[in-house]
């Protein structure tokens, strides 16, 4: 199963994953600062795992969470609530892609568990798995509190122990959600792997299609059935998307997220912006289902940058429009239209945003 593993990754069985992915864990902020619900994000390709989990820990502590600690404030979380939220979190999207009959968890033992052919490349650590399957949500998310040590702390490679348990709870499935544009979960780019959009979407579905459009596109722009159907998103989840790239908005090469995606059960998304990953969040669930709220709103922004020491809080007018060329045309286009204003506008067009004091960072 090991050498599937690989192959599901990274389309070979002789890349392992390097030192950046390594060393990435998920590891919360100071206990009870302004930032103690977020987790510190690598700058490498493992950040797109790390903020997917960070949206379903605000999804747990915002919405799910026993009524009874609800009160709390995002930045009231103390160190066993922190565990508490990954626990409840990492169980969440394990469940969910194990299609909520099972999940599987992959911790590393003493003992290597298979002999590996001559075109493996042994890396001291997938051989050492071992498999723990749960026929219920709440025996995988205590499972996972008891062993939190696997997935939190420096030394542990969480990320990739988590990754190679949402593969396996997928189990072979995995193969029949993906379609001709990807075959593989993870970009080998300038020496580090990155997350395919069919990983980001099993993710926060459950499901690993490689596209952000609603349903299966059967043609293609000229009308003519293709040869396999390109796979995007079947279904709404808790957690949403939203897509921006400046070099694709450009070039009109910007692929345009499909309502499934865009409005999701939860007000909370995770972010593409040029390549970055982020999390956007409201507290008011009633913003996806009245639309009088969405005349002025708060937005929430967190990025993971070890700069940023406070939430961003933006204040949107959807009532009247923004006009890009109401501002100077000349300078810097980052200045003139941050890049996060023009993601939040992907979902809410024409949207005034007010930075409530704090100078765009991204």
């Amino acid at each position: 199963f090991v050498q599937s593993l690989r192959k599901i990754l990274f389309g070979n069985t002789f890349h392992v994953f390097n030192y950046e992915w390594k060393k990435s864990c998920f590891k919360f902020r100071e206990p009870y600062s302004n930032l103690s619900y977020a987790l510190e994000a690598e700058r490498g390709g493992a950040r797109a795992i790390q903020m997917a989990v960070q949206a379903h820990i605000i999804k747990y502590l915002l919405f799910t969470r026993p009524a009874e600690s609800c009160t709390m404030e995002l930045g009231e979380v103390g160190d066993k609530e922190q565990e508490r939220a990954l626990a409840a979190a990492l169980a969440d999207i394990l469940w969910t892609a194990g299609e909520e009959r099972s999940a599987t968890i992959s911790l590393v033992t003493s003992e290597r568990c298979f002999t590996p052919h001559l075109d493996y490349k042994l890396d001291n650590f997938t051989e050492r798995l071992h498999l723990f399957t749960f026929k219920k949500k709440d025996d995988t998310r205590k499972f996972i509190y008891e062993h939190i040590q696997c997935f939190n702390e420096e030394g542990s490679h969480g990320v990739i122990l988590f990754l190679y348990s949402l593969i396996f709870s997928r189990s072979i499935v995995i193969q029949e959600d993906l379609d001709i544009t990807s075959t593989h979960l993870l970009h080998f780019s300038l020496g580090n792997f990155s997350c395919r959009q069919a990983l980001l979407n099993l993710l926060l579905t459950g499901r690993a299609s490689p596209n952000v459009f609603n349903g299966s596109l059967l043609c293609d722009e000229d009308g003519n059935p293709l040869v396999q159907p390109l796979r995007g998103v079947l279904a709404r989840s808790d957690v949403g998307f939203l897509h921006w790239s400046r070099e694709q908005a450009e070039h009109a090469k910007l692929p345009v997220v499909g309502s499934m995606l865009k409005t999701p059960k939860l007000p909370i998304w995770v972010c593409n912006i040029n390549g970055t990953y982020g999390v956007l969040f409201s507290f008011n669930r009633s913003l996806l289902s009245d639309w009088k709220m969405e005349h002025l709103f708060h937005l929430y922004f967190y990025n993971g940058q070890p700069t940023q020491g406070t939430t961003a809080i933006l204040t949107i007018t959807h009532s009247h429009h923004w006009e890009s060329g109401s501002i100077d045309n000349q300078g810097d286009p980052e200045k003139r239209f941050p890049s996060l204003e023009m993601t939040i506008r992907t979902k809410w067009e024409g949207a005034a945003i007010d930075w409530n004091g704090t100078a765009p960072f991204f």
